[in-house]
């Protein structure tokens, strides 16, 4: 992309708004989705312990950082970015993770980078939590797919724009 005569649109998102959705979405996602693998399973027990709860704990953080890894592979597959670009880190004051790149990317490319981590780490974690009656990954899948609320408010924003840009 020539930097030069590319125009630059900055995305802003309400970063509290999202928030309250995906806290949200955590709850509903959750309670569905581990009453739909009740459903597929017949099998409604849940058992609780702090050694689960532990373990939910490490997949949520291997997960977030996976989610974070997505979008560093999406900025490279896609965008065609190179390694030396790529810029990961947490935002402890917002309590977010982040991954971006230093290059411009298309809008095209940049909807793909957006959208890769909520297949990887939202969606593949349930559906095989799903198929192997699996509460625990039913459970992280519903989180990440619901922590991906931010990827998609930014990729409705980037809708408005043609992919070329």
């Amino acid at each position: 992309m020539d930097r030069i005569d590319t125009p630059i649109k900055v995305i802003e998102v309400d970063l509290q708004r999202i928030a309250w959705q995906s806290l949200l979405l955590t709850v509903i996602l959750s309670i569905a989705l581990i009453a739909l693998k009740g459903i597929i399973h017949q099998d409604f027990g849940f058992s609780f312990s702090w050694f689960h709860f532990a373990l939910f704990l490490l997949g949520y953080m291997i997960l977030i950082v996976l989610h974070e890894v997505s979008h560093l592979l999406g900025f490279m597959i896609f965008a065609k970015v190179p390694w030396r670009s790529l810029e990961y880190g947490l935002n402890l004051k917002l309590g977010i993770a982040y991954a971006t790149t230093n290059e411009l990317v298309q809008n095209k490319s940049m909807k793909r980078v957006l959208i890769l981590p909520f297949w990887l780490t939202g969606v593949l974690p349930t559906i095989i939590g799903l198929v192997i009656n699996h509460s625990l990954l039913v459970l992280l899948g519903a989180w990440l797919i619901a922590g991906a609320v931010g990827d998609f408010a930014m990729y409705k924003e980037l809708r408005k724009l043609p992919n070329d840009n």
